[in-house]
C-alpha cells in the first residue's frame, strides 16, 4: 500500500459494521486495527509509587556516599548470611557495596557491608537501621522501613571522603 492511500473508500465495513478507530480494510479485505500498547504492571509486592520511593531513596544514598546500595527482597534459604554474601559478592564492586537483604517469610534481615564500605558503615550503625526496619515492618510498612534504613545507612557513612 503506498502513503495515502485509502484502504477502504467508503469507510465502513467488514460485515456493515463502522469501523472503530485505529482499524482499516487491507485490500485483501483483512480488518488491520493499531492497538495501544500498555505496558504489564509490575509483579511483585510493591506499586509503582513504591518501587518509585525506593529507587530514589537507591539513588540518593549511593549518590551522597560513594557506596553502591542494593535491596534484595526474598528468600534466603537455611543459611541466610551465607545467601546474603552470596548476593553481595555478586555486586559491580563488592568492596564497595552495601546490600540489605531481606526475608519477609522467614522474618530474616542481613546487612553486607564491603570492606571498603565496612570502614564507613560499623555494626552498631547497621544494627541501629536493622532495628528501625523492624519497628517499620511490624506495622506492616516494608518499603517505609528500607527507605528510612537506607536513608540511617547513608547518613552514618556520610560523604566521600
Amino acid at each position: 500500500m503506498a502513503t495515502g492511500e485509502l484502504t477502504h473508500a467508503h469507510g465502513a465495513d467488514v460485515a456493515g459494521r463502522e469501523l472503530a478507530y485505529g482499524e482499516a480494510v487491507t485490500s485483501s479485505g483483512r480488518l488491520s486495527a493499531a492497538k495501544m500498547y500498555e505496558p504489564a504492571a509490575p509483579k511483585g509486592p510493591f506499586t509503582i509509587k513504591q518501587l518509585s520511593r525506593l529507587d530514589e531513596a537507591l539513588t540518593f544514598a549511593s549518590r551522597e556516599t560513594g557506596l553502591d546500595f542494593s535491596i534484595y527482597l526474598g528468600d534466603l534459604g537455611e543459611d541466610s548470611r551465607a545467601e546474603a554474601e552470596k548476593l553481595h559478592s555478586g555486586t559491580q564492586d563488592p568492596a564497595n557495596a552495601v546490600l540489605i537483604a531481606v526475608s519477609p517469610a522467614a522474618r530474616v534481615i542481613e546487612i553486607v557491608t564491603g570492606t571498603h564500605a565496612f570502614l564507613r558503615l560499623p555494626d552498631r550503625g547497621a544494627k541501629l537501621a536493622v532495628a528501625s526496619m523492624v519497628a517499620s515492618f511490624k506495622e506492616g510498612d516494608l518499603v517505609g522501613g528500607l527507605v528510612n534504613a537506607l536513608r540511617m545507612l547513608s547518613d552514618q557513612a556520610g560523604s566521600p571522603a
